[in-house]
């Protein structure tokens, strides 16, 4: 049986990784699959730019990280560059699976441990550490590729256009900031009905 939700996530995202230490959170009557993606696929679909692209933005982006992470009680060390490539990480996760365990190994590895994350040296390290014989077949394998991309157009099409978030249904929750929001949906959806998607869509724009 398919997974009620999605979680949406790219690695290069420093709030995926704070929403990732905090899915113990989520209740545990939802059954919902881990799904990597490419926020730059996002960002080029919706035409806009990712917050690391604007310089304050950034910035400012990563005072609040380093805050939330503090007043949480969770581990975080920016890596060595920021901005970086995430598709060799997203790559790797998917050849293994996507496994939940795996998905830590690298959230853990690039967020805690500030490595060299945009070099050869980061991504090889942590493939060592996964036990990854031949890292370029992982890494070109048509397939890996193909399931990116069908991961990627399939967060599109439920109009995901940030990361990470969670979508239930037609209903999308974006951000560490609506966990909150997606557990009172969940255990009282006639009382949050007023706030679906479908009933604000109707409301014209005024521009």
């Amino acid at each position: 049986m398919p997974a009620q939700a999605q979680w949406y996530f790219d690695f290069a995202s420093p709030y995926a990784y704070l929403q990732f230490k905090r899915l113990n959170q989520v209740p545990s009557s939802l059954d919902y699959e881990m799904v990597p993606i490419l926020f730059a696929g996002l960002l080029k679909h919706w035409e806009h730019k990712g917050p690391a692209e604007i310089g304050p933005k950034r910035i400012d982006t990563y005072r609040h990280c380093q805050w939330l992470a503090e007043d949480l009680g969770i581990t975080f060390r920016l890596p060595q560059a920021h901005p970086f490539n995430p598709l060799p990480y997203l790559r790797l996760c998917i050849s293994l699976g996507s496994s939940p365990e795996v998905i830590d190994s690298i959230f853990s590895y690039i967020w805690t441990e500030s490595p060299p994350v945009h070099s050869e040296a980061g991504i090889k390290e942590i493939a060592r550490r996964l036990e990854i014989d031949d890292l370029e077949t992982s890494l070109q394998a048509p397939e890996t590729k193909k399931q990116l991309r069908g991961n990627t157009e399939r967060a599109i099409a439920a109009g995901v256009y940030g990361v990470p978030t969670f979508v239930v249904g037609t209903e999308r929750f974006w951000g560490l900031d609506q966990m909150g929001m997606l557990a009172q949906w969940l255990a009282k959806p006639d009382e949050m009905a007023h706030i679906a998607t479908a009933n604000l869509s109707e409301l014209p724009t005024g521009l």
